[in-house]
């Protein structure tokens, strides 16, 4: 592991040990790792150098609009081959929130997650896009018919 030496003065240092401590880091070593993935990763997607992503996309509606539920289960449908899971949680008698699990290639996670923020009547919509690098292959693990299995291999990059 390389190692560095970085100088802050007494008031930056101050805040940047309170920062971590609300955050629950142990040390500021990791902290700091965590903050340069971030600022990488986030590099890569602006300058479109991740192909590929794994995504959290949330969201919250009224169940009460007309046909939302719907559309939106359609429109996922509609992009079955980005969507992994969903989740439907009732937040009151008017407001659902639903969190959808995506990967795929990072411009067509984005397209779809923008779309469906964007339906009308959906509220609070947020992704999160973590890039990711993807090995798709086929492997014997010894289980399923003739023991081959096709699986997707992802992994962040940092």
């Amino acid at each position: 592991m390389d190692r560095f030496t970085i100088s802050l003065n007494e008031d930056l240092a101050k805040q940047f040990d309170e920062l971590i401590a609300r955050k629950g880091y142990q040390n500021r070593s990791e902290a700091v790792r965590d903050m340069v993935r971030h600022e990488l990763e986030s590099s890569r997607l602006e300058k479109q150098e991740a192909p590929y992503c794994v995504a959290s996309l949330s969201y919250v509606y009224s169940h009460h609009a007309r046909d939302l539920t719907e559309r939106l289960t359609d429109l996922q449908h509609q992009h079955h081959h980005l969507v992994l899971s969903s989740m439907h949680v009732h937040l009151d008698h008017d407001n659902c929130l639903e969190t959808v699990i995506l990967r795929g290639a990072t411009g067509e996670v984005s397209k779809f997650a923008n779309e469906l923020i964007a339906v009308r009547e959906v509220r609070h919509g947020k992704v999160n896009v973590v890039p990711v690098e993807m090995d798709d292959h086929g492997h014997d693990h010894g289980h399923g018919p003739r023991g081959h299995q096709y699986h997707v291999h992802t992994r962040p990059r940092t």
